[in-house]
């Protein structure tokens, strides 16, 4: 079997519209995790309401699936006033409004709790909870359905409570997390270059040529755009931190084509992936060697997927890889050619056939 392109492109269901989907079956590749991820990644985010609204779904365990608003405002609003603590702007356009004022206030101690829970009531939700399921001009299946105009309450669907059956569930929230702080970068201190720091693999955001701000972690950053597995192989991997099954930030070009060879932008993101401990090196794992040629292919696929965020790691990738598409096609096709006349290898994992070899 070829390595699975399609389903790691997973942002490609976006373009199917009702026609060609059937009423009655859904693709298996499509998700709700897939879906999910589709909403916290792929969005164009005039504002944060949308990761401040996941998030809050994600962290809070609520009783019923009938949620009132009242019960929703202050754990939403208090996302909010804690990223407007880490990036000063959390919406894209000049004039904030009353409701982020109102969450300035309540960080300088001028407006109490009480206060800013009845403000998010009354204008926290005015446009997050219609536009929160729209991605790209399409709708994916709803993790909530609208029942304000009759409670003034939102009613958790099975596709939500599908989402937190994940043996993998915690992942999601630092995904969320991670995509919040690279968008609150982008818009706060401008587009900036991104690197990760090698020894606490953490992405910065260099501003002004020398000032460095830690922005996230690069697990939580690509786990998503991963759709939460090995690059190489369909295991599923871990982003959170001390856990057994902590997936490796994985050169796809080793690391050893610095060392030994002096070849150039080995540490760069558009050639960081994530691998399970067995892929990187387990027995048979990939350890110093060239990835077989088809994961050159996911590799492109993966960056391209970059491309479709606003926020820093888009302009990060188009700097070191090509403005155009042939540009990075004809970047990556180099950079292996050098690479296998180094290290002539072909690596794939036990577990994955390889057409035509």
């Amino acid at each position: 079997m070829k390595s699975n392109i399609s389903e790691k492109k997973f942002f490609l269901f976006l373009h199917n519209n009702d026609n060609e989907m059937s009423k009655f079956f859904k693709d298996p590749n499509l998700t709700e995790e897939t879906y999910w991820r589709s909403i916290i990644l792929l969005g164009h985010n005039t504002a944060s309401y949308k990761f401040a609204l996941g998030k809050t779904l994600l962290e809070e365990n609520f009783s019923s699936t009938n949620v009132k608003i009242e019960d929703l405002a202050l754990p939403f609003v208090k996302n909010i006033c804690d990223h407007l603590k880490i990036n000063k702007k959390q919406i894209k356009r000049k004039n904030q409004g009353d409701f982020l004022n109102s969450c300035e206030k309540f960080n300088n101690s001028q407006i109490a709790e009480d206060e800013l829970k009845s403000i998010t009531i009354k204008k926290g939700f005015e446009n997050v909870i219609d536009a929160f399921h729209n991605v790209r001009s399409s709708e994916v299946p709803r993790f909530f359905e609208d029942n304000r105009k009759k409670k003034k309450e939102i009613i958790l669907t099975d596709s939500f409570y599908k989402l937190k059956e994940l043996d993998k569930f915690n992942n999601l929230h630092q995904e969320v997390e991670s995509r919040w702080r690279l968008w609150g970068s982008a818009i706060s201190e401008g587009i900036n270059p991104i690197i990760m720091d090698p020894n606490t693999e953490d992405l910065l955001s260099i501003v002004d040529n020398e000032r460095r701000i830690n922005v996230t972690s690069f697990r939580s950053a690509a786990n998503g755009y991963q759709k939460g597995k090995c690059f190489y192989c369909p295991n599923k991997i871990s982003i959170e931190s001390k856990t057994e099954g902590l997936c490796h930030v994985d050169h796809f070009f080793p690391f050893v084509l610095k060392k030994r060879f002096n070849f150039k932008n080995i540490d760069q993101i558009w050639n960081l992936v994530l691998s399970c401990q067995d892929c990187n090196n387990g027995s048979g794992g990939k350890f110093d060697r060239i990835p077989h040629l088809d994961f050159l292919d996911d590799l492109k696929i993966r960056n391209d997927s970059f491309l479709e965020s606003t926020h820093p790691l888009r302009e990060t990738i188009i700097s070191q890889t090509g403005l155009t598409n042939e540009d990075r096609i004809s970047f990556l096709q180099r950079f292996y050619n050098d690479a296998y006349e180094k290290i002539p290898s072909k690596w794939k994992p036990k577990s994955v056939n390889i057409e035509n070899e």
